[in-house]
C-alpha cells in the first residue's frame, strides 16, 4: 500500500515514464533523444568523411585540386606547418607533411567517418575520433575565441556520448553489428 501512495503522489507523466521503463516501452522523449543522437552521429560522420574526400581529391572547399593528396599534396603540411601555435608548435611543425602523419590522418578520417555514418564500431570510432579532435585542439593553443574551450573538445565529448547511448542503433547498422560473433566476444568493438 505504501508503494501505491508514493506512486500516486508523483505526477502522471512521471508515473507513465516509470511504468514504461519497467516494461521496456520507449517514451516519446526517449525516442526523440534516439533520433537526435542519430542525427548528431550522422553529422559528425559526414564531417570526417567530407574532410577525407576533400583532402584526397581537392574538391575546392578546404583543399584546391592541385593540393589534393592524389596529386601529391600533403593533407597535414598546411595546417600543421603554418597554422600551429602555442606550446606544441615545434612538435607539429616537425611532423607536418611527414608521409606517416599523412597516412595516419587520412586513414583516421576515413575510418571514423565510415564507422559513424554506418553506426558500427562506435566505441572505437569515439576513442579514435576523440583523440583526433583533442590533438587538433592542441595544434592552436589557446583557441582563438576562448581561453581553453572550442568545438574540438565539444565534438570529442559528443563522440563519447554517442558511443555510450548506442547511437548507431538508430538510422545505422549498430544492432546488426552488435550481433556479429566477433563483436559479441569482444564488446569493445561495439
Amino acid at each position: 500500500m505504501t508503494t501505491m501512495t508514493a506512486t500516486s503522489n508523483q505526477p502522471v507523466a512521471r508515473q507513465t515514464a516509470d511504468a514504461a521503463d519497467r516494461v521496456g516501452v520507449e517514451t516519446t522523449a526517449q525516442r526523440a533523444a534516439r533520433y537526435v543522437f542519430a542525427g548528431i552521429r550522422l553529422a559528425l560522420g559526414w564531417t570526417f568523411l567530407w574532410a577525407f574526400l576533400d583532402k584526397t581529391f581537392g574538391l575546392g572547399y578546404a583543399t584546391e585540386s592541385k593540393a589534393a593528396w592524389i596529386n601529391g599534396g600533403s593533407p597535414t603540411k598546411g595546417f600543421l606547418g603554418f597554422g600551429a601555435e602555442g606550446p606544441f608548435q615545434g612538435f607539429y611543425h616537425g611532423i607536418a607533411g611527414a608521409a606517416w602523419a599523412d597516412v595516419l590522418f587520412m586513414v583516421g578520417l576515413l575510418a571514423i567517418g565510415v564507422a559513424l555514418l554506418a553506426g558500427i564500431g562506435l566505441r572505437v570510432a569515439a576513442v579514435a575520433g576523440g583523440l583526433l579532435y583533442v590533438l587538433m585542439w592542441t595544434v592552436v593553443l589557446p583557441p582563438e575565441n576562448n581561453p581553453f574551450m572550442d568545438e574540438h573538445l565539444i565534438h570529442a565529448a559528443l563522440l563519447a556520448g554517442l558511443a555510450l547511448v548506442n547511437a548507431g542503433d538508430t538510422w545505422g547498422l549498430g544492432r546488426i553489428w552488435a550481433r556479429l560473433p566477433i563483436v559479441e566476444r569482444q564488446p569493445w568493438l561495439k
